[in-house]
Formats: C-alpha cells, structure tokens, sequence
C-alpha cells in the first residue's frame, strides 16, 4: 500500500508489468489440407523405331519391335516391289495376331502400330500426273 501512495504522488516510479502472450505459430496457420503431389511425368517414354529394311530377312526385327509395343514406321523404297509386298504381308500379320494395326501413310512407308497405340484417320494416296 506504501508504493500505492509513493506512486499516487510521483516519488516512485511505476513499473509495469509486461506480459508476452506466446502463440504458437501452428496455431495462427489454417489448418492444412492434405496435399497430393503429382509427378506430371507419368508417361514412360514413348519410342519410335524408323525402319528402311533392304531384304526380306529384316521384317522378322520389324516383328520383334511391335512385339515388344514399339510403334514402327516402315519406308519400303529401297526394296523391290516383290519383296516389300512380302515384308507387308508378314508385318500385316504379325500387327493382326497383336491386334494392333497398319497404315499406309506414304509412297512404299507404313505405320505399324501395337494395340496401346490408337490411330485415327487416313492419309489418301495421292498421284499428281502431268
């Protein structure tokens, strides 16, 4: 009560009592919602094999790719028309008995595809004459 009194006229200072209200930085924090990271990389990579067999005996390599669910672009130019009908006649049964399919989409070039590979569409044959 004396400090009261010393206070009230000035002889004696006043100390104030400071308190520090301590908060918990998680507290002042939404709560968070469960966050789900996505790899936007899901895919595995895709590989195209270009094929320019020369003989019959390569259509078999041709063969092993689709097996193995790589799409397979064929350029038959540089064979004679004999054997490239043979090498679309193998390709076109292999691509069946793995239901997938086979384009024309050039003069002598073919897209085999496997079956996880859809196509759509269709590229016309066209022969320009003078």
């Amino acid at each position: 009560m004396l400090s009261r009194i010393m206070n009230f006229f000035g002889w004696q200072d006043e100390v104030e009592e400071i308190y520090e209200e301590v908060v918990d930085e998680q507290e002042m924090l939404p709560p968070k919602k469960s966050q789900k990271v996505v790899s936007i990389h899901t895919q595995p990579t895709i590989r195209v094999i270009l094929s320019e067999p020369q003989s019959y005996d390569e259509a078999q390599m041709i063969a092993d790719h689709l097996k193995n669910r790589r799409t397979v672009v064929v350029n038959l130019q540089r064979m004679r028309k004999e054997q490239a009908r043979r090498v679309v006649d193998f390709l076109s049964g292999t691509v069946y008995a793995l239901n997938g399919h086979i384009q024309k989409v050039g003069t002598d070039i073919f897209l085999c595809t496997p079956d996880n590979v859809e196509m759509e569409g269709t590229i016309s044959d066209y022969v320009h004459q003078d």
